[in-house]
């Protein structure tokens, strides 16, 4: 079978990064397309994946949109994949519809309210966490995970205790990761988590108890320069494993803390908008607020409690034992899906089964 699987951001490298072994390793022929955004092509390269850069974020998905659909429409001509994927879908879903090829989409945000124009009318099979809010009108397959178990998962992770030196700490010594975000991707504009003051109040507040490194998307600002967190994209997630708390905007990483059993503080106006965060919360493994004050005061609980660690490891054991492998997940849809043939051509009537 030939997979074309499309990459918009850094997140979506992780995601998709298991699959593609497995898939090859079955002898299938993956091809990857890129989107330059942020760290993406640095974690491509990383894990040693070949890919096509198709376009470069522009400022407004407006501008950037034509240019890469073109794109990535005549990737699928030459390439001629049995199934095209990504997360999310903005780009893939209309391009697998203009080609007659099927698509398959995972997303698990509910408030991108391009989806409704963009993904939703046009793919061929959305997958989406249990835990999602919308019932969406075709095409929804709901899975018992989260997109972060296609790579958390105990079976695909563990913690390289050795990122403790290459950040300069002690073997024991505790830190704490503050994560801000740039808040211009179309689906957060209008919302946000800390101000400046109350980001500065975090890390003073956190560093009385430890170390604290900040994490910011985009160019971090000179304030900042000296508390960065000093590794590679590939390597976060290690440290984010040894960390005594997590505080910050971002829901990807507030979400990959607590599944790694580090406790989460995740502070956003997005709070309730998620239906993965209402099972988070339910299982005792991330901490939600939309005001900064009381996700300061609670972060600072939390990297107090010397038992807060081991609380929230042994939740995120229990909860991966209870939901899937999400690399399982995305390997079965995809093959389910290639194996069915091309679609009707764009306006051609389907024939009845």
């Amino acid at each position: 079978m030939r997979v074309l699987v499309d990459i918009g951001h850094p997140g979506h490298v992780h995601f998709y990064r298991h699959a593609v072994t497995a898939l090859r390793g079955e002898g299938h022929e993956v091809a990857l397309s890129a989107r330059d955004k942020d760290v993406t092509l640095d974690l491509l390269r990383a894990y040693g994946l070949e890919h096509v850069v198709l376009s470069t974020t522009a400022r407004g998905l407006w501008r950037e949109y034509p240019r890469r659909l073109l794109s990535l429409v005549s990737l699928i001509r030459r390439f001629r994949p049995d199934v095209v994927t990504a997360v999310g879908g903005a780009f893939v879903a209309p391009a697998g519809r203009l080609t007659s090829t099927p698509t398959v989409i995972f997303t698990d945000t509910e408030h991108v309210a391009a989806d409704r124009i963009l993904t939703y009318p046009w793919a061929t099979r959305i997958c989406t966490p249990a835990a999602f809010k919308k019932t969406l009108p075709r095409a929804q397959h709901r899975y018992a995970s989260l997109h972060e178990l296609a790579y958390l998962h105990p079976a695909r992770f563990q913690a390289d205790p050795s990122v403790r030196a290459e950040m300069g700490l002690g073997k024991a010594e505790p830190f704490a990761i503050v994560r801000l975000v740039s808040w211009r991707a179309a689906h957060d504009r209008g919302h946000r988590g800390l101000t400046p003051e109350e980001a500065a109040s975090a890390i003073a507040t956190l560093s009385q108890h430890g170390r604290v490194f900040v994490s910011v998307e985009g160019p971090i600002p000179s304030a900042l320069s000296a508390l960065r967190l000093p590794l590679p994209p590939s390597r976060i997630h290690h440290a984010l494993a040894l960390a005594r708390v997590y505080l910050g905007e971002g829901a990807t990483m507030a979400t990959e803390a607590g599944l790694l059993g580090t406790p989460s503080v995740y502070v956003s106006t997005l709070v309730g908008t998620m239906g993965n965060f209402d099972l988070l919360e339910a299982a005792g493994l991330v901490r939600s607020f939309r005001a900064g004050a009381p996700a300061i005061a609670e972060a600072a609980r939390l990297m107090a409690d010397l038992e807060a660690g081991r609380a929230w490891r042994a939740r995120a054991a229990d909860f991966a034992s209870r939901h899937e492998d999400t690399t399982d997940v995305i390997r079965r849809h995809l093959l389910e899906v290639g194996t069915v043939g091309r679609l009707p051509r764009l306006g051609a009537a389907r024939s009845r089964p």
